[in-house]
């Protein structure tokens, strides 16, 4: 399996869900069990499992279906290695609240596993640059 066969759309996908906040997404997005795990840039610790990673995500202020706001998320210099049933993606993130002059940002790793026929989330670490 090389490159071309990992479906580069779900990185611009999981991007969009933080430009909408929909948290329907989430689970669509992500291995939907108890072995998804997630290091946010925002908590210590580990979120371990589906249904902590959705009330993570209802935090931030995600919904069902999205809603319109004000902040925007991006990525640049993405990577992607593929092995097999899995892809790593790894890219800086860049994140700017509501037009404000101070963008946060730092380095992103998505671990994808094919699942079935899908490409799935099953580990996200964000890191920030402080």
């Amino acid at each position: 399996m090389d490159s071309e066969k990992f479906d580069r759309s779900m990185i611009a996908k999981w991007v969009s869900i933080w430009n909408n906040y929909d948290l329907s997404m989430v689970e669509k997005l992500f291995l939907n069990d108890s072995r998804v795990s997630y290091f946010s840039s925002e908590r210590k610790g580990l979120i371990k499992g589906i249904d902590k990673l959705v009330k993570h995500h209802e935090g931030f202020g995600f919904v069902p279906g999205g809603k319109t706001q004000p902040n925007r998320l991006w990525l640049e210099d993405i990577d992607i290695e593929v092995f097999n049933r899995t892809a790593i993606v790894t890219a800086l993130w860049f994140f700017q609240r509501g037009g404000a002059n101070n963008i946060q940002s730092g380095p992103v790793t998505l671990v994808y596993v094919l699942d079935g026929v899908e490409w799935r989330i099953a580990h996200a670490n964000f890191s920030n640059y402080r």
